[in-house]
């Protein structure tokens, strides 16, 4: 018996990240994103979980939409597929809502999607907790609990099902933020209800915490120490969260709580930079690159900061990453690894091992990235 696979795509999903947009709500945000140099990539993303199901064609039929919202990428890797919504040329929600009914009606197994909260939303708002759904990350925000913790993990995911492992499903949040507010350095997240998921702890990612760090002395040690470390001949790549944002405010520069800066000798040099500006800058003077974690999840890549590119990435060097975080964030991992989730499996290996992160005044910890049975 054939597993019945939906699968819808949001081709326009994370447009806006890698331009500093932070998202692609709204209907001239892609066309602004596009005419920025941004490049579609949730076909590639949704892609890589695919790639890892080829050996099971025979065992699984995919229902999907026509074009790039799934066609196209399932008929590339040689699926049997039927095209069960079709669409114009420029896709909008309203779409996937459209197609989420039609695969639920067409009695799908399980739809598998692509793209960000709002891609979610739609989800949510179609089938809500009739049938699984599980999320391959390709949009700029993924608060929601309904995603994979990469493109192919989602694979993984999908792979167990199709073999008769058995996997738990659970409820999860789905969750998004006002874009407008997110633009203006602001989180408001919101529920929007909850949809079945397949509960496999290793592959699919927490809710984010959006708690703020509490321990304000630890995150001051922490920041003095970076700030003592800074060379005054190297450019610092700040990245987002709060952790970061702490550093800035040690420094008593202004922060882009949901960007990234650029920093030289304690000046800043950059506010709330695209992907092309950092890797332009970043070839200019020795780089280097701070980032944190976002809380509850683990990601270091791949979640929000979209303009650290793949290309920057390799351009700054794995040994000019530094990574910090407070002891309680790692601690709320309960174990789990670090993920980056860059969209270059390559560098995604290159990334993966054992890595130091700053947890107080001259304070380290070694802690693991990538190390999830994903092979």
């Amino acid at each position: 018996m054939q597993f019945k696979l939906g699968l819808i795509i949001n081709p326009v999903a994370g447009l806006g990240g890698s331009v500093a947009l932070k998202g692609s709500d709204g209907a001239d945000t892609a066309e602004h994103a596009l005419a920025l140099g941004a490049e579609p990539k949730a076909n590639l993303r949704t892609r890589q979980a695919l790639e890892l199901l080829v050996p099971y064609i025979a065992e699984l039929k995919i229902y999907t939409v026509n074009g790039d919202m799934g066609e196209l990428c399932a008929k590339a890797l040689g699926f049997e597929t039927q095209v069960v919504f079709s669409t114009g040329a420029k896709t909008c929600p309203q779409d996937t809502e459209a197609a989420a009914k039609e695969m639920l009606a067409q009695g799908v197994d399980m739809i598998l999607f692509a793209g960000g909260d709002g891609t979610a939303r739609n989800i949510c708002a179609a089938v809500g907790e009739q049938l699984p759904v599980l999320g391959v990350p390709a949009g700029c925000k993924i608060h929601s609990g309904v995603y994979a913790i990469t493109p192919k993990a989602a694979g993984r995911v999908v792979e167990m099902l199709i073999n008769g492992d058995l996997v738990t499903l659970g409820e999860a949040n789905v969750m998004d933020i006002d874009e407008v507010a997110f633009r203006q350095g602001t989180v408001k997240a919101k529920r929007y209800g909850e949809m079945q998921v397949p509960s496999e702890v290793r592959y699919v990612q927490s809710v984010k915490n959006g708690g703020k760090e509490t321990d304000e002395l630890v995150l001051a040690d922490l920041s003095a120490y970076v700030i003592s470390e800074m060379d005054e001949d190297e450019q610092y790549i700040m990245g987002s969260g709060s952790t970061v944002a702490a550093i800035m405010e040690e420094l008593g520069l202004d922060n882009t709580l949901l960007g990234v800066d650029l920093i030289k000798d304690h000046t800043l040099l950059g506010q709330d930079m695209t992907a092309a500006q950092l890797y332009d800058s970043a070839g200019l003077c020795p780089t280097k690159l701070v980032i944190t974690l976002i809380g509850g999840q683990g990601h270091i890549f791949g979640r929000g900061n979209q303009q650290l590119s793949p290309d920057l990435i390799r351009k700054v060097g794995r040994e000019n990453i530094i990574i910090v975080a407070t002891k309680t964030k790692l601690q709320a991992l309960n174990g789990r690894p670090l993920i980056a989730d860059t969209g270059d499996q390559a560098l995604d290996n290159e990334l993966s091992g054992y890595i130091k992160v700053i947890t107080g005044y001259n304070d380290h910890v070694m802690y693991a990235v990538g190390h999830q049975d994903l092979n």
